[in-house]
């Protein structure tokens, strides 16, 4: 685990405070209180692992150099935009998914009070974004490149959002348009450019790096993205919610989950018939009779040779890579998610 974390929850205090005094704005004590609250409940209450991997990728590509207290901050500040863009996405997927749950706490939008505020909510902290490269980061060669980065990648996440929602439309839920290929297209989109692809540029660029040189080690992040993925729809089936943070419901959701593509090819009619009858419907019954098919199809099993496949082509990517600062940087990403239980 990354030895920043309290360097990079002293950051957050200072960041939050910088926003709460935004000369644009001419805060009362109540929306100062609204927006405190609002930031505290949504932004650092994860693992932060976006965020800590840019300080950590930064004092990897700086390869052994002690890094100043100026590099750490703005390393900081960096991951905590990403932290930022993780809180927005979220805040507004709960609403779209009608979750319960998030982080092992209610929903920010189930509480009472807030509701539908949640929107606007999710807006403002998309727009604390600017503000805090803007404050950080103007005077830097690398401003520029981080804005254009940061709106590319949220357009990218937006736009696989999408996707999987209008693959999820109520009343035209088809299974038979789900395939590996869709699952991988929402994937890459939705979740491999801001998890995976995003804190790496973010340190590539702190460190003076064109990304345009970098389109294999991009390549590589989104394919871990991939991997990540998997084993999230995985552990949406298999995972203890204690352990996950959440209870999971793809298959009452009807989601193109990388399970239930698998049991889509491996399934004999009479199976397809099974899972035709009862993926995607809210009810304890049906989903307790995918969960079985699953099991018969040895899901579990395909599973764990999926997963050691991909880490060993993972592992012969990184290894190709001719720079040994950047190869760290993506073997680092790498077992911080091997056999992941959360």
């Amino acid at each position: 685990m990354s030895d920043f974390r309290s360097r990079f929850l002293e950051a957050y205090s200072v960041l939050k405070s910088e926003l709460l005094h935004d000369p644009a704005f001419d805060f009362t004590d109540d929306s100062r209180q609204w927006v405190e609250r609002m930031l505290d409940y949504n932004v650092p209450g994860g693992k932060l692992n976006r965020g800590l991997s840019v300080i950590d990728s930064y004092k990897l590509l700086k390869e052994g150099k002690e890094l100043t207290n100026d590099e750490i901050f703005l390393a900081c500040a960096l991951g905590w935009c990403i932290e930022w863009l993780q809180a927005y996405f979220l805040v507004l997927d709960d609403i779209m998914d009608n979750s319960v749950t998030r982080r092992g706490q209610p929903c920010w939008f189930r509480l009472p009070k807030v509701g539908m505020i949640a929107v606007n909510d999710g807006i403002i902290l998309r727009n604390h974004i600017p503000r805090i490269l803007k404050n950080h980061f103007r005077e830097e060669t690398y401003y520029v490149d981080l804005l254009d980065l940061f709106n590319e990648v949220e357009f990218q996440t937006a736009s696989g959002q999408m996707i999987d929602l209008t693959t999820t439309l109520v009343g035209e839920k088809d299974l038979s348009k789900y395939s590996l290929s869709l699952h991988q297209r929402i994937v890459q989109y939705k979740t491999a450019y801001y998890s995976f692809y995003l804190p790496v540029a973010c340190a590539l660029l702190m460190a003076g790096e064109n990304l345009e040189n970098h389109i294999n080690v991009k390549n590589v992040l989104i394919e871990m993205g991939n991997y990540f993925q998997v084993q999230d729809d995985y552990l949406d089936c298999y995972g203890a919610p204690e352990v996950i943070g959440k209870i999971g419901t793809d298959i009452e959701d009807f989601k193109c989950s990388w399970l239930v593509v698998k049991a889509l090819e491996h399934s004999n009619e009479e199976q397809l018939k099974i899972l035709y009858e009862n993926y995607g419907k809210a009810d304890e019954a049906c989903v307790a009779k995918v969960k079985e098919l699953y099991k018969v199809l040895d899901l579990e099993g395909v599973f764990a040779e999926y997963e050691s496949k991909s880490y060993e082509k993972l592992v012969k990517s990184i290894e190709a890579h001719p720079s040994k600062a950047v190869q760290a940087v993506l073997k680092s990403f790498l077992a911080k998610i091997y056999k992941r239980l959360k």
